[in-house]
């Protein structure tokens, strides 16, 4: 039997008053202390400023008395609560946290202290924290970190140094396993955090930190660029012209955080340039009709049709995918990336493309993903 007792004190604190409920998506952990006589819940709790804050409540526990519950019958129970709080994600995953702390405007470290390593911690994490101190660094100490170590890789900065951690992955000898084995995720401290937008609908640092605890590893699809013999991957966007003038030229304006991009569109609009180039397409898909016909073909394929079974699917819990990024590559485990689909510009043509030749091209964008930063929507091209 639980009878409520006191709320604690200290570390983590205790909330202003005892919560009447707890969604079980913020529960972080439930523990049984060392004598048996009290349940601690740790759980998130949302302030005012739309963050969050781990706070933590205790019952004691009265067993042993007639028409009491058993201590097995609290264990099972306390169980119990962590499987429907965490579902079909990884309780307590083993993190690999990157800290940027020159990361947009500055104060990743301060954000990393206060807003997401509490969080980590009242989920009982293992961490592993390391801090750059140049660019690039990244990529040379995700090519030699133990993959077999850890479930996750956490970087804390903008969008750059997940950049730098799938392209060390990449270049790995054994790239395909440790792209599968280790999910990537993101805490949002830059000035756009696209990344952390997309994945998790919000650039909040504790949103997104919650969201990691209690996230499933999903499958993401990378992009391959090449430069003569020099191929990046890439996860965001691919540009030309205005949006990576934007990106490059505002470098010197971090402090501003996202403001600095409306600046810089302000200015390089103003300027008008121009960037000749070439660029070859293959159209798949040519007429809009067919594309809505190709993509209910698709929806079709997933076993969904109509209103009711997308309701069905959203009321249902998430279950993790059938082969996950942390079950590795079979067969794939000293392998590198795979070959390039359509080789690269230095490569004759592939049958079926097309030359479109632009001597006053002002911007292209490729995107895969919808979000380029907190306030930019665009769509996948």
């Amino acid at each position: 039997m639980l009878a409520h007792s006191e709320l604690t004190r200290g570390t983590p604190p205790a909330p202003s008053s005892p919560p009447t409920s707890i969604p079980y998506y913020n529960i972080l952990w439930a523990d049984i202390g060392e004598d048996g006589k009290d349940l601690t819940i740790d759980f998130a709790e949302r302030t005012r400023s739309n963050s969050l804050e781990v706070h933590s409540v205790k019952f004691a526990i009265t067993a042993g008395e007639p028409g009491s519950a058993t201590e097995e019958d609290i264990a099972k129970w306390n169980e119990r609560l962590l499987d429907r709080s965490y579902g079909g994600a990884t309780r307590r995953k083993r993190a690999w946290v990157v800290v940027n702390p020159h990361a947009g405007p500055g104060g990743a470290d301060k954000v990393w202290q206060k807003q997401v390593k509490p969080i980590f911690q009242a989920a009982r994490m293992p961490l592993t924290v390391v801090r750059t101190t140049y660019s690039g660094e990244a990529v040379d100490l995700a090519k030699e970190v133990n993959i077999d170590d850890y479930d996750i890789a956490v970087p804390c900065s903008g969008d750059g140094l997940p950049h730098e951690i799938f392209n060390g992955l990449g270049k790995r000898p054994d790239a395909r396993r440790a792209l599968s084995k280790i999910a990537v995720c993101h805490i949002p401290c830059g000035s756009g955090n696209a990344m952390s937008c997309n994945l998790y609908g919000t650039h909040r640092p504790s949103l997104a930190a919650l969201a990691i605890v209690k996230g499933l590893p999903t499958p993401f699809d990378l992009v391959s660029i090449t430069q003569g013999d020099r191929r990046t991957l890439s996860f965001l966007s691919q540009a030309l012209g205005m949006v990576a003038d934007l990106d490059i030229t505002t470098e010197p304006l971090r402090w501003m955080g996202a403001a600095r991009f409306t600046l810089g569109f302000l200015y390089l609009s103003l300027q008008q340039r121009t960037y000749p180039c070439d660029i070859a397409v293959k159209v798949e898909i040519e007429h809009k009709d067919d594309v809505k016909l190709h993509y209910g073909q698709r929806v079709a394929q997933t076993g969904k049709s109509g209103s009711e079974s997308d309701l069905t699917a959203e009321i249902q819990p998430p279950q993790p995918p059938s082969s996950t990024p942390n079950s590795p590559v079979s067969g794939d485990e000293h392998q590198g990336l795979p070959p390039l689909k359509y080789g690269t510009a230095i490569d004759k043509l592939p049958e079926g493309w097309e030359l479109v030749p632009h001597e006053k091209l002002g911007n292209f964008y490729c995107g895969n993903v919808s979000l380029l930063a907190t306030t930019s929507l665009l769509h996948k091209c």
